[in-house]
């Protein structure tokens, strides 16, 4: 099976076409950088130096897909060059190939290339000079550096320049990601905690309107059903101004802040009072001093999601609600009848201990809820200082 080279750059073939015309340009006019008269010129037919030309202009198209090969060829047609007449071309385009090694190749090679082509230089011009006891031997190591150390130099310089920018972009491209990735963060908490918000407020009121609705509607009582009426309509005006408030803060874009009317544990006792006007028998026994404003929020409202799920859920019988500040933590407890096989009220998602839970571990506490001696019991653990451990 053959292997496929990747396709030379067309940048490369217009430097080898172009090299090669000027090159033969220079043949044919007859300008070459030594003299036939030369000792060096040990291959003095005239046509001589137009093979190292062509075999240099071939290896141009390598300067980017095989750079190290294009070099290894390249020099072997440089060496062959200063036998002849020579052809300044054949150096301008060998320069290239070096500046393309350093630029285009391996990490190790860019890294080796200056180093030799430094040592050579100075080997080029001290070695000679001291063999030769004339100054003028340094000259050799000016030709080794202007036609190799050079180009070399240049190369790792211009390939530093393109790592740091090619590592700036990709930064500039991790950092756009994860902006990106925290502001997706931050809507979907946003999003959670306006849906706990909507759940809360909302759920209790639709859950007793649909129980007395029900029981308006299957009891032919005109007392009862005008009881239920009073209720349902009590619920629903509590349900649209909550909807209200919500919705105030949304159009305000004040989502980074609770509203002004937030629920306090002080309206422990009406959240009650509405429960035992639903039809719950509810006890309420609440010890705690000051408490912080998002802890205060997170008890009222798993106190409140308790209730609803009681009068979805809750066999009859009393219900107890219980908060408790010790040991830096303010503890709610709320239990309700509980027999299993009951079928519920009003068909719930499972939202509402989804929310309570959450609530809690925001605030670094901790939330059980499921059935305890014949009785469902919500515990929740809330820290004082929020973010600390329960």
């Amino acid at each position: 099976m053959s292997l496929a080279l990747p396709r030379p750059h067309r940048d490369d073939l217009r430097i080898a076409v172009g090299g090669l015309l000027g090159g033969v340009l220079l043949w044919v006019l007859g300008i070459h950088p030594r003299m036939a008269s030369d000792n060096l010129v040990l291959w003095q037919a005239p046509w001589a130096p137009l093979m190292p030309l062509a075999v240099t202009a071939a290896c141009e198209p390598l300067r980017r897909i095989r750079p190290r090969t294009g070099l290894l060829i390249g020099t072997a047609a440089l060496t062959l060059d200063t036998v002849t007449l020579g052809n300044i071309v054949t150096i301008v385009l060998y320069t290239d190939l070096m500046y393309a090694a350093v630029l285009y190749g391996s990490l190790a090679a860019a890294r080796r290339i200056p180093w030799v082509t430094g040592m050579l230089t100075v080997l080029g011009g001290v070695v000679p000079a001291a063999l030769w006891r004339d100054p003028q031997g340094l000259l050799i190591g000016v030709g080794v550096g202007v036609v190799a150390f050079a180009p070399a130099s240049t190369g790792w310089v211009v390939r530093n320049h393109r790592d740091a920018a090619e590592a700036a972009r990709l930064r500039a491209e991790q950092t756009a990601l994860l902006a990106e990735m925290d502001r997706t963060q931050a809507v979907t908490a946003e999003r959670a905690r306006f849906a706990r918000e909507l759940h809360d407020m909302v759920a209790g009121h639709l859950s007793a309107i649909a129980i007395h609705s029900t029981a308006a509607l299957s009891l032919d009582d005109p007392k009862t059903s005008k009881d239920a009426l009073a209720v349902i309509r009590e619920n629903s005006v509590e349900g649209l101004a909550e909807m209200r408030r919500l919705i105030g803060i949304l159009r305000a874009g004040s989502g980074d802040r609770e509203p002004a009317a937030s629920p306090t544990l002080d309206g422990l006792g009406a959240l009650v009072d509405g429960a035992r006007a639903n039809g719950l028998e509810v006890t309420l026994d609440a010890g705690h001093d000051s408490v912080p404003v998002p802890v205060e929020l997170a008890a009222y409202r798993i106190v409140q999601e308790s209730l609803t799920n009681a009068l979805k859920h809750a066999a009859k019988g009393r219900v107890h609600v219980a908060l408790h500040q010790e040991n830096g933590t303010l503890r709610v407890w709320v239990t309700s009848p509980y027999r299993p096989g009951d079928a519920s009220r009003v068909s719930g998602s499972g939202s509402g201990l989804a929310g309570m839970r959450e609530r809690a571990a925001l605030l670094g506490g901790s939330f059980e809820a499921g059935p305890e001696g014949g009785r469902w019991a919500v515990r929740a653990v809330l820290p004082l200082t929020e973010g600390d451990p329960a």
